[in-house]
């Protein structure tokens, strides 16, 4: 089994930080998302490659092990465990002796995987049980429009060539993450699968911005109705209601619209707020006649 450097796949340096890796894993699983690939195996193959590199490096204690161990760091713990047992610290007659290579980097033989299975099956017989470790965790992206996450949705992912059908609630965040228990890779022996963690990417939305509960808009006032008052329409995220113009709104004032904003989580019938911010328009194209009106009103105010 080849060595995999996750450093490499997410295409970082050792010394990449947190947030570097956070920022790594999201450029690359936007470019190989089988949503955008649909047909190209290669570039699912690299998504899942990315999911599996970034499960391990963003986790500190992980990272911390496959740095010292390489693949083979969910090994870690036995291979502690078993260097502290007598007549199985790896040093003296009928052992091994232990070098840490920075991560098995010139570990010279069939495959690191090889030599560990060696290692631990051995360990293994001696019990009668065979090793068993929990699955991996599954790390994914699931992208949604604005519009999209103010409506409870079934919508179908594909982990390991399997297609889930998972429920997303009304009201989700951008960059929240939910946790799929049992639904990442397959544990071994009878130890569980792994869990799977989906984060959810809102995409901005040209008219609507979100802030908590609560949706923000801007809508166009002309200059007429700003001083006289009136009935306007505008729209809303799902509907279409009247409003009335005070007479005299000043530029950039706002109106608040109750229950008219984003769903609250979880919580249904409940929503936020529609905060809307008038943008007066002021006229380029008026008439000499209505020019003189404006004079008129200058020199009598």
């Amino acid at each position: 089994m080849a060595y995999i450097d996750y450093y490499k796949t997410l295409e970082i340096s050792k010394t990449a930080s947190a947030e570097d890796i956070k920022k790594a894993y999201r450029k690359l699983a936007r470019k190989y998302h089988p949503d955008l690939n649909p047909k190209d195996a290669s570039a699912h193959r690299k998504f899942q490659e990315i999911n599996e590199a970034n499960e391990v490096l963003s986790d500190p204690e992980k990272r911390k092990k496959y740095d010292e161990y390489g693949e083979n760091w969910k090994h870690a713990d036995q291979f502690e465990q078993n260097q502290k047992q007598p007549g199985g610290d790896f040093g003296g007659e009928g052992g091994y002796t232990y070098h840490n290579f920075g991560g098995f980097g010139n570990f010279a033989g069939n495959g690191y995987s090889d030599f560990f299975e060696t290692l631990f099956g051995n360990v293994g017989a001696k019990s009668g049980k065979a090793s068993a470790f929990k699955g991996q965790d599954y790390h994914g992206e699931v992208h949604l429009t604005l519009r999209d996450a103010a409506q409870t949705r079934q919508q179908t992912i594909e982990v390991d060539n399997k297609k889930l059908r998972i429920t997303v609630p009304a009201g989700i965040a951008n960059d929240q993450q939910i946790k799929l228990k049992g639904q990442g890779g397959p544990g071994g022996g009878d130890a569980p699968a792994g869990d799977l963690y989906l984060t959810f990417i809102v995409q901005p939305d040209p008219v609507f911005k979100r802030s908590g509960d609560d949706l923000l808009r801007e809508v166009n006032l002309d200059l007429f109705t700003a001083v006289l008052g009136g009935e306007l329409s505008i729209d809303t995220l799902d509907s279409q209601v009247k409003i009335q113009v005070k007479p005299g709104t000043q530029p950039d004032a706002k109106i608040r619209l109750k229950g008219k904003g984003f769903p609250v989580y979880k919580k249904d019938g409940q929503f936020g707020d529609l905060i809307v911010t008038y943008r007066v328009q002021i006229p380029t194209d008026l008439t000499e006649k209505q020019k003189q009106l404006f004079r008129d009103l200058q020199q009598n105010k």
